[in-house]
């Protein structure tokens, strides 16, 4: 398929942070509506899935089709990919998170196997992981809007969502947003050599314990502190110590592998701890939330990870920094800081 000119950007995101993507991509806003989930956006040539902290999802728009017919719209889709020879490794028919969008879900699902059938009968849609995949975005039942995604430039999950399971037994849903940070920001193989079953954890405002027990499934051993009561299985695990303690002032007496921490605090003030942290050498990894205001989300979360990086760099602290807003994420993203060993 031949890319419009200028580039133009499909992205997917929470629904109400349309305006600050926007911002932080600093392109031309297209299409965009409040709550819908999605934008279009023009004149960046080139944007970087991994430092766009509110994008769910990174899809170069090629073209749309208006007006689909009820009754076929396999046809115009088909002769609208017709216009190249592009193969695909996969295909992707996604609608906004919304209910107006739920509505739709059940038709991609019917759909899709229509749609990958034609475009395999043609050798369109191939199995090669390195070729872009094939996005195909329903905004409503009328419309398609088509483009690709890079495979090392996206998110890897439908609708830009990296689904997870809630534990039955778990202390609340934030168990939920540390599974899916754990699946955002590290591969399989990662996974397996940062979260070893005996590595050691702190987790700071952990009550009532969702953060904790995530990492308590995972075979770590773990200091929560808090204040308050840990509540249902996280109580009694032998593996979890509950220390009630203030937060930012507690220190471990021995550095740990991992530090998280879910407080609801004012995101700088979160920054300057997570710092503190990394500069006494107390830990090699952390994941982080930083809660944001209404309004200047981007100002707010900018000036929060500067600091980390002007502290960080003053000290010679080689590091990766990543920021995503996650599914389950409300008013704030999730940060995740490793220490890279030279």
């Amino acid at each position: 398929m031949q890319t419009s000119h200028p580039q133009q950007w499909l992205i997917y995101c929470r629904p109400g942070f349309e305006r600050d993507c926007v911002e932080e991509t600093q392109a031309k806003p297209i299409e965009v509506r409040a709550n819908s989930g999605y934008l279009v956006l023009e004149g960046k040539p080139k944007l970087a899935y991994k430092q766009l902290a509110f994008a769910r999802q990174l899809i170069s728009l090629h073209t749309q089709v208006k007006e689909l017919p009820e009754r076929d719209r396999l046809s115009p889709l088909l002769s609208a990919l017709a216009d190249s020879e592009q193969k695909f490794s996969s295909l992707y028919l996604e609608v906004p998170d919304s209910n107006e969008g739920k509505m739709l879900s059940g038709f991609t699902r019917r759909f899709q196997p229509l749609l990958e059938a034609k475009l395999r009968e043609t050798s369109r849609l191939v199995d090669d992981p390195a070729l872009p995949r094939l996005h195909i975005f329903f905004p409503d039942k009328d419309r398609a809007l088509i483009g690709t995604s890079e495979p090392h430039n996206c998110s890897a999950s439908l609708n830009g969502i990296q689904r997870v399971s809630m534990a039955h037994d778990a202390p609340s849903r934030s168990y939920l947003k540390l599974a899916e940070a754990f699946e955002v920001f590290l591969d399989k193989s990662q996974q397996e050599k940062y979260l070893k079953p005996g590595m050691s954890a702190v987790d700071l405002g952990a009550a009532p314990g969702g953060w904790t027990w995530q990492l308590a499934q995972r075979g770590l051993k773990i200091v929560a502190v808090d204040n308050g009561p840990l509540k249902g299985a996280a109580a009694k695990h032998p593996s979890i110590k509950h220390l009630r303690e203030d937060g930012f002032r507690f220190r471990p007496k021995r550095p740990v592998d991992w530090l998280v921490c879910d407080m609801v605090e004012q995101p700088q003030r979160i920054a300057t701890l997570m710092s503190e942290w990394f500069i006494a050498g107390l830990n090699q990894h952390a994941i982080f939330n930083l809660k944001l205001p209404m309004k200047k989300r981007v100002s707010a979360l900018n000036t929060a990870l500067d600091s980390i990086r002007t502290a960080l760099n003053a000290k010679g602290i080689r590091y990766r920094l990543e920021v995503k807003q996650l599914y389950h994420d409300r008013e704030e993203v999730t940060v995740f800081l490793a220490r890279i060993k030279r």
